[in-house]
């Protein structure tokens, strides 16, 4: 059994389009959060700017102690946690190790191998996949595990 001193992930809410403010606030705290974010290039009708997103709208991963789970709410645009069955949700170490592993590092499959409908193992995740598209370069795969849609670069 854990004990009550260990610390863990949370899944914290924060006001539409805060997230990245927020997760610099909590830093300033102490407070350990990850926010995984993708780069996007959003195109308007004079220019194209390559902006930072975060995957997760609205959310936070936060590790801290379970006693210390009230500290978030002094930081302007926290809202609340995100809870399951009455508890804060937790996420574990190694999904959030998991996640920032894939986001970090790239891969790439050969396009003449992928064919919708076909289940594939993603590459670092080693996780069971269902292709549903490829569109050129750009594959999109459903988790069979989790439900999310992952996409990555053809060869």
């Amino acid at each position: 059994m854990l004990s009550t001193n260990s610390r863990k992930w949370f899944v914290l809410y924060t006001k539409p389009r805060t997230e990245i403010k927020v997760s610099q606030r909590l830093s300033v705290l102490g407070i350990e959060n990850y926010l995984p974010t993708r780069v996007e290039v959003r195109k308007w009708s004079d220019r194209k700017k390559k902006i930072i997103v975060p995957l997760l709208p609205s959310m936070i991963l936060v590790n801290l102690l379970e006693k210390d789970a009230g500290k978030v709410f002094e930081v302007a645009g926290t809202v609340r946690y995100l809870f399951e069955k009455g508890k804060r949700a937790e996420v574990y170490n190694e999904e959030v190790l998991a996640m920032k592993y894939y986001l970090e590092n790239t891969f790439q499959l050969n396009n003449n191998e992928l064919v919708p409908g076909e289940t594939i193992k993603v590459p670092l995740l080693e996780e069971d996949a269902i292709i549903l598209s490829v569109k050129g370069k750009k594959c999109l795969a459903q988790l069979k595990k989790l439900g999310a849609i992952v996409s990555f670069q053809l060869n």
